[in-house]
């Protein structure tokens, strides 16, 4: 039994990642006025921030017919497709990888609801390609997947809630107070969607909160697995990749990105940390 894995451009692996882990994607797009990109593909994270400054983007799913014909190449090679997405709360790509399903043949898909997205949907489909390469089928994978699940967590914050508004990733109310009052609240997804966890005034301090919950789960003696996340702010990125790294040493911390799908909602300056049980 084989299994490809497959996830989309939101989970930000690196190409060079997934040639090497064998995880096949499948873009989400971004467009300006009427030229649209392949996120990932066509347009790549600096260059989207560059354009960002000049011209406010749109994003859109996949177009299912982009989903069948990557599960109908990889039916020649495999018997069963764990197709793992970003949350279905927030898009329709999950969907759509569902919907796909039905219109293959000679392949059975199994669609992943990952409820969140970025660098934690990437540790998913990471999983998913160690499981892979040990000989495990989808029922396996997708077990394992949801076991993951369990001790999943991410925070993030924003520089301006507006982002999210005009997205419809957050309602007018919360981003007019937010706004009014100069708070950085602290964010997260709850039941597939992104929803404020606290009312944070600074940014240092959302940091802090943010570290003070992680701290909890290391105490806990729990091994993990974190992702510090930015958006254009590398050099933010990796002085809180030292700071963390040498307040908490067994933790396995990388760095990634919001790209350009997940900037365009959250935009410029955000910053989160996710993180799982190893």
């Amino acid at each position: 039994m084989r299994t490809a894995i497959v996830t989309d451009s939101t989970a930000y692996i690196p190409e060079e990642i997934r040639r090497a882990e064998n995880i096949h994607m499948v873009p989400l797009q971004v467009t300006f006025g009427n030229e649209s990109f392949a996120e990932e593909e066509e347009l790549h994270v600096d260059d989207f921030y560059k354009k960002a400054e000049q011209e406010l983007p749109k994003t859109s799913q996949p177009p299912i017919g982009e989903f069948v014909t990557k599960y109908q190449e990889l039916a020649k090679e495999y018997d069963e497709i764990v197709s793992i997405h970003l949350s279905s709360g927030i898009s329709g790509t999950f969907q759509g990888a569902q919907q796909a399903n039905e219109l293959v043949k000679d392949v059975e898909v199994f669609a992943f609801d990952t409820e969140i997205s970025c660098a934690m949907q990437g540790f998913y489909a990471l999983k998913a390609a160690e499981l892979s390469r040990a000989g495990a089928d989808a029922a396996t994978i997708i077990q394992a997947l949801n076991e993951m699940k369990k001790t999943m967590r991410a925070y993030f914050m924003v520089e301006d809630l507006n982002h999210l508004r005009r997205g419809g990733r957050l309602s007018n109310a919360q981003a007019i107070v937010g706004g009014l009052l100069q708070i950085k609240p602290l964010l997260h997804f709850q039941d597939k969607l992104i929803v404020p966890f606290e009312k944070i005034r600074t940014r240092k301090k959302a940091m802090k909160r943010i570290e003070g919950m992680l701290g909890e789960d290391v105490q806990a003696g729990i091994p993990l697995k974190a992702a510090i996340i930015h958006a254009n702010r590398p050099d933010d990125a990796q002085a809180w990749y030292e700071e963390l790294h040498e307040q908490y040493p067994e933790v396995e911390f990388v760095i990634s990105y919001f790209g350009p799908v997940i900037g365009t909602h959250l935009g410029e300056g955000s910053m989160g940390l996710g993180w799982v049980r190893k």
